[in-house]
């Protein structure tokens, strides 16, 4: 007889609980590379299964914040605006 606990809504949870590589940069709006970058340089939270990553909902919501507190004022591009004195 089966374990209904492996299956069922209870490990559909489990699995919105980490995200893919794929899934991770749709929630954060950039592109595969940055995630990549980010992990090379040891600013995100994330682990490996075999060769591939995988990223804990509730770790990168909380990298998400700390990223809010530390981020700087934002930085404008473009032409100045010019002093009409």
């Amino acid at each position: 007889m089966a374990d209904e606990s492996s299956s069922g809504p209870k490990a559909m949870v489990m699995s919105e609980d980490i995200f893919t590589i794929k899934e991770l940069s749709e929630h954060l709006r950039v592109h595969p590379t940055t995630i990549y970058r980010l992990l090379r340089q040891g600013r995100l939270p994330g682990f490996r299964v075999g060769s591939n990553w995988r990223f804990n909902r509730a770790a990168i919501e909380q990298w998400e914040r700390l990223q809010a507190a530390e981020s700087p004022a934002p930085i404008t591009r473009g032409r100045r605006k010019r002093n009409p004195n």
